[in-house]
């Protein structure tokens, strides 16, 4: 099972981070929630792996429960990245409406000239 998560965490991590390295705005915004989703398994795998196992302590003290304060924590980001996704995806949108286009770097037309100093006339 351990394999599964970890491999699952693997994945979505690199699949965040090719999805950020892209040059438009919405895959930018799919990889930051990719990645916040590894997050979050990973949180979640950290509350140990218990398989078959009751998830509450028996009466003579099995040391196999799972721990239920990752769980918790998981449970609040899973709300803060979705509230995030939703900012990003508006702040996306407002720029698309306005520039015509989603690229997120400066090499269009409209970018800043850093070669030609202006000179006062």
């Amino acid at each position: 099972m351990e394999i599964v998560v970890a491999s699952s965490v693997g994945v979505l991590t690199a699949g965040g981070v090719y999805l950020i390295l892209r040059l438009r705005a919405f895959p930018v915004i799919l990889g930051l929630a990719l990645l916040s989703y590894a997050v979050n398994v990973f949180l979640f795998a950290t509350g140990r792996l218990a398989i078959n196992a009751p998830p509450v302590l028996s009466k003579y003290g099995d040391a196999t429960y799972t721990d239920p304060l990752p769980q918790a924590l998981v449970l609040t980001a899973i709300v803060i990245s979705f509230g995030m996704t939703a900012v990003l995806v508006m702040i996306a949108l407002g720029a698309y409406l306005e520039a015509d286009h989603d690229r997120i770097d400066m090499t269009g037309p409209n970018a800043p000239d850093t070669d030609k100093k202006e000179t006062g006339a």
